[in-house]
């Protein structure tokens, strides 16, 4: 079913919380609609190298883009934090509770010397980052709705549902988006373009019977989370296997994206682009090349431009210190194709 403001009320409830939050702001026309805080990275006594995951991606992926002369940080949009009413919108106060135990956090972000550390500070190394990139995906509809397009250069913590964190995932960053973007934007249909090597079990759960969202998934089905359940939500299913490689991978894609385009008219797209499909990737066990992500990219993005249909891209999952690079590298291109334009500080739109 759809995700659940909370035990303490229903959909009036939500809206109220949607209605009065400060995650919508309004963004100056000089800045690009490209989010990041350097409040993303995560950095601790350096526990984060005790996981695979490259907590300091994001930061890294704006350095490339700055020292390449396409942005300026000076017109990089830094979002606010999602604070605890935004987060109700979603997710019970019986979850977000859980979270003040430090052993829970260390399950979810599985490094579990986590557990052994005061839940003070755990909320602020650990979970204000991520806090910090949850309201980064939320504002990106916003400005996405208005520019045509928008990256947070983080978020996509899609195996995260309203219930329950896991993967490196605690806020379910996806469906608070979705939520705000029904209630904010006048947006009634919203399609989901997961693209990460791992399926977004999360989002799948939350919406698994709302017809108003339409998720196509690509994903490796023999490694995590193997979430038979949210299998069932999925609306168009795209099993990919381990090894496959560039050609086999763009050339599913592309009948997925045919048969999406027929099956669903989206007024907002939000993109997983998740970079663990990376040949060497220790987690997604793919064999996609970086030009392979440079083209899986440039597809979506042109997908949805042809359809004039607002398009935010999240980053999500990468376990290699090359998916910063092989990013940067993907958004140079999507600037290069016109699909994005990053430059000046100037934006124009490209619906």
């Amino acid at each position: 079913m759809a995700a659940t403001p909370s035990s303490d009320g229903g959909e009036l409830v939500r809206r109220s919380r949607i209605l009065s939050s400060e995650l919508y702001f309004e963004v100056p026309a000089y800045k690009v609609p490209v989010i990041y805080s350097s409040s993303y990275d995560i950095a601790f006594l350096g526990m984060e190298k005790l996981h695979p995951f490259d907590s300091s991606k994001w930061g890294r992926i704006c350095r490339f883009l700055i020292a390449e002369g396409l942005l300026d940080k000076r017109h990089i949009v830094e979002p606010l934090e999602a604070k605890r009413e935004d987060l109700l919108v979603v997710h019970p106060e019986s979850y977000l509770d859980s979270l003040k135990s430090s052993l829970n956090v260390a399950t979810i972000v599985e490094v579990p010397p986590v557990a052994l550390l005061p839940n003070c500070l755990v909320d602020k190394h650990v979970l204000h980052p991520f806090r910090k990139q949850v309201g980064g995906t939320i504002l990106s509809a916003k400005l996405a709705k208005e520019r045509g397009w928008a990256i947070n250069v983080g978020g996509g913590f899609h195996h995260c549902s309203a219930a329950n964190g896991g993967g490196f995932c605690a806020y379910a960053d996806i469906s608070l988006c979705i939520q705000f973007a029904f209630t904010r934007l006048d947006i009634s249909r919203v399609m989901i373009i997961d693209l990460d090597a791992h399926q977004g079990n999360g989002h799948e759960k939350d919406f698994s019977d709302d017809r108003r969202v339409y998720i196509l998934d690509m994903y490796n089905p023999d490694i995590y989370p193997l979430d038979y359940e949210a299998r069932r939500y999925i609306t168009q299913k795209v099993e990919v296997a381990c090894g496959t490689n560039t050609d086999e991978y763009l050339s599913k894609l592309d009948r997925a994206l045919k048969v999406a385009a027929g099956a669903f008219n989206p007024e907002l797209i939000i993109y997983n682009a998740g970079t663990d499909i990376l040949d060497g990737d220790p987690l997604g066990k793919l064999k996609i090349s970086p030009e392979g992500i440079a083209a899986r990219d440039e597809k979506v993005f042109t997908f949805a431009r042809e359809r004039s249909v607002p398009l935010l891209m999240l980053t999500s999952g990468g376990y290699m210190k090359s998916s910063a690079r092989v990013i940067a590298d993907s958004i140079i291109n999507l600037s290069k194709k016109s699909l994005i334009t990053i430059g000046n500080g100037q934006n124009i739109a490209t619906t």
